[in-house]
């Protein structure tokens, strides 16, 4: 599964999930057996050729709509900002799906 993050910047352990309007890169996380197989950053959106499973945001109030025509799931992460904190709420369930 391959989730697409709004990050401050592209290091793995230190960097924190922000607002789509404060992104300075964005993580593209593969998820594969409820662990992080791969980590990868890019600078815009559209460098990333494949399909996204899901967008993780940090609030309900996002600009998510071009997410929401592409049908790409968009999860709210209210308190995890870290990638591990953000992919362990994602295995287990944790992740609240947008309501729109």
């Amino acid at each position: 599964m391959l989730l697409l993050l709004p990050m401050n910047g592209d290091d793995v352990k230190k960097g924190s999930l922000v607002s789509i309007g404060e992104v300075k890169k964005w993580a593209l996380l593969e998820v594969m057996e409820g662990k992080l197989a791969k980590t990868d950053f890019f600078d815009t959106r559209e460098e990333i050729e494949e399909w996204i499973d899901a967008v993780i945001v940090i609030s309900d109030f996002e600009p998510v709509m071009n997410f929401i025509e592409e049908q790409i799931m968009v999860l709210v992460a209210h308190t995890q900002r870290s990638i591990d904190d953000i992919v362990e709420a994602f295995i287990f369930k944790e992740l609240h799906e947008l309501s729109y």
